[in-house]
């Protein structure tokens, strides 16, 4: 039987501060990067402070090592906050902007095709709902770790 990685309990725990960010700085860029290259974009002290979080996410299966000694991503981890986000391709958005900008069209459309009968009850339901998923996806984006 072969051997497992690391358990995905394991990954989650170990995917936090710096190693996170190193994990989203690979996951963003998508190609292999070099240590000095990884310390001097995420602003790290030394070389060997990247180095560490390296070997961390090579250690854990999410990166690995090319033949130059560039590090890339592996496979993809969804975990911790990156559940609020999904990645399309360079872009990562908050899964609650798509639903902020559906009650925004279905708004507008309701203003736009019924402007001689509105009720007041629809106008708030989905303006309402639009603007409060507006709020809370500039909440989850001033959270985002990347």
């Amino acid at each position: 039987m072969p051997a497992e990685g690391p358990s995905r309990e394991k990954v989650e725990y170990a995917l936090r501060g710096k190693t996170l960010t190193v994990y989203l700085y690979l996951l963003k860029h998508g190609k292999a990067m070099g240590v000095r290259e990884v310390q001097k974009e995420l602003g790290f002290s030394s070389p060997s402070v990247a180095f560490h979080h390296l070997d961390k996410l090579v250690e854990l299966g999410v990166v690995e090592k090319d033949q130059y000694d560039r590090y890339l991503l592996a496979k993809k981890v969804d975990t911790g906050i990156l559940h609020s986000f999904v990645s399309i391709g360079g872009l990562t958005l908050p899964r609650l902007g798509f639903y902020a900008a559906f009650f925004t069209t279905i708004a507008a459309a309701y203003l736009i095709l019924d402007k001689g009968s509105l009720d007041v009850y629809a106008v708030l339901g989905t303006v309402g709902g639009a603007a409060v998923f507006w709020y809370e996806t500039w909440r989850v984006w001033r959270r985002k770790p990347f």
